[in-house]
């Protein structure tokens, strides 16, 4: 290591190979592993210097700030009740560059196809990018197309990349959050984890769940323009509501503590989490969002979120303290406080 960057000459590899020889599924699963990876091996080649910098978008000082964006999507099954490869891609890429307070432009979109891939699904699947393009409000400019042999790709891969301009002067993101902040979720928890298993797995639910994927990028334009004091947001998809707060927490050097009751989830959801035995809290989302929001401004976002359909469920569900350490503790519905940990594995696997 020099000047703390890792030289790319250097033969010592950062990960501990004894523990982890091989990639692992989880170390795509938004829990202790992934964070490992980017922690020790990527962080330190490619930055940034900090952590405490890692946010959904990176904003860019390019004639007023610019946030850019990139993803990958290797969900399977590639269609599923509620949505598909190209519209979650989509919205996946546009949520995460209204995380960082921007307004969505401009996607590109790269397809890796697998050899024998039939044409029609290919079609269904551009199709389905174009309109959540539309319904989203913004344009595919650019884009890149490789094929690779039958056996190979699992049909459809799409890696995106997106372009997005901060209006505002408010700074957003987890450096941001301080006690005293108060924490919104714009609907409930676990649809899209739990529709994806269900399709993969052929199971039937007697209430049938459908994916929350949706663009978030309105709601939080809705929040600025208002004025709403906004500290932080972050779109709840990987590792669920759990992971994220324990991201940000450890960013902010803060205790985070939310209540059980307080958080919404469909009783079909919590119902198929109990059979499968998993955790709603660590379920991912395609269409949810924590805002740390300032206190004089939570009921007047409140009711803006309520005032939208991806809004409607909205609900207050903790609050940033003063207790000193670094934690996400939640108060059971039993009145006991329990702490909810960094997943260290992975609930769900090629859930986006």
């Amino acid at each position: 290591m020099i000047n703390g960057k890792w030289q790319m000459e250097s033969p010592f590899c950062p990960i501990p190979i004894q523990e982890y020889p091989q990639i692992l599924l989880a170390h795509g699963g938004g829990g202790r592993l992934m964070k490992q990876l980017i922690e020790k091996m990527f962080l330190p080649v490619f930055g940034p210097a900090s952590p405490s910098l890692l946010h959904d978008a990176a904003l860019l000082s390019l004639n007023g700030e610019t946030a850019f964006t990139t993803d990958s999507y290797v969900v399977h099954p590639l269609f599923f009740p509620g949505g598909d490869i190209g519209s979650l891609a989509v919205h996946g890429t546009v949520n995460d560059l209204a995380m960082a307070g921007a307004k969505p432009l401009y996607l590109s979109v790269g397809f890796i196809l697998e050899e024998g891939l039939p044409m029609e699904t290919l079609w269904r699947v551009v199709v389905s990018i174009q309109r959540a393009a539309e319904q989203s409000g913004v344009r595919i400019v650019t884009g890149d197309t490789k094929v690779v042999d039958r056996g190979k790709g699992d049909g459809i891969f799409i890696n995106t990349a997106g372009i997005g301009i901060k209006r505002h002067s408010q700074k957003i993101g987890p450096g941001e959050v301080r006690p005293g902040d108060l924490l919104l979720v714009n609907g409930d928890l676990g649809r899209h984890g739990i529709a994806i298993m269900a399709a993969r797995e052929g199971l039937a639910f007697e209430t049938a769940i459908e994916s929350d994927s949706a663009p978030l990028a309105d709601l939080i334009e809705a929040l600025l323009s208002r004025g709403i004091e906004l500290h932080c947001l972050r779109d709840l998809t990987r590792g669920g509501l759990a992971s994220a707060l324990n991201e940000i927490a450890e960013a902010a050097g803060v205790t985070i503590r939310i209540e059980e009751d307080r958080i919404p989830i469909q009783e079909a959801v919590r119902g198929a989490c109990e059979i499968l035995g998993l955790d709603p809290l660590y379920v991912a989302n395609e269409g949810r969002f924590v805002a740390f929001v300032a206190p004089r401004d939570a009921e007047r976002a409140l009711s803006i979120l309520r005032a939208d359909p991806l809004g409607i469920h909205a609900s207050l569900i903790g609050r940033v303290t003063e207790d000193g350490g670094v934690s996400v503790v939640m108060k059971s519905t039993i009145g006991t406080d329990r702490r909810v940990d960094m997943l260290a594995g992975n609930q769900l696997p090629r859930i986006c």
